[in-house]
C-alpha cells in the first residue's frame, strides 16, 4: 500500500458514515468521468470496400473505420469544407466520396512519411 493510501484510508475512517458514503460517491464520480484505457488502435488501414451506393456521411464513417490511426481533429477541417461543397454547393457526392478518399491517404501517407 502506497502512503498515498494509507493517508487516504486513514482519513476515511476518520469520517462519519455518512462522510464516507460521500467520500465513496465522489470517487465513483471521478471514475466515471476519467477516460478510459483506449484499445490500442490499428497502424495498418482497414480493409473495407466502398458501396456502390454511399453518401458522403457514410463514406466518412467508413473512412475513420479504415483510417482509425488518424486524428480526426486533423481532418475535420478538410472533412467539412468537402461535406459543405456537397450540401451548400450541390457538388455530386461521388466526386466528393473521391476526394474524401483522397484527403484520408493523403493524411495516411503523412502519418507513414512524416516531413
Amino acid at each position: 500500500m502506497t502512503a498515498g493510501e494509507r493517508r487516504l484510508l486513514h482519513l476515511f475512517r476518520a469520517l462519519s458514515e455518512g462522510k464516507r458514503a460521500g467520500l465513496l460517491d465522489y470517487a465513483e464520480f471521478l471514475l466515471a468521468r476519467a477516460p478510459s484505457a483506449a484499445a490500442p488502435v490499428s497502424q495498418t488501414p482497414q480493409d473495407i470496400a466502398r458501396p456502390a451506393q454511399e453518401n458522403v456521411v457514410k463514406a466518412i464513417k467508413r473512412l475513420r473505420a479504415t483510417y482509425p490511426m488518424l486524428d480526426r481533429a486533423k481532418l475535420i477541417h478538410e472533412t467539412s469544407a468537402l461535406m459543405s461543397q456537397h450540401l451548400m454547393q450541390g457538388r455530386a457526392a461521388s466526386e466528393v466520396i473521391n476526394d474524401l478518399e483522397a484527403l484520408f491517404q493523403t493524411h495516411y501517407q503523412s502519418l507513414q512519411n512524416p516531413l
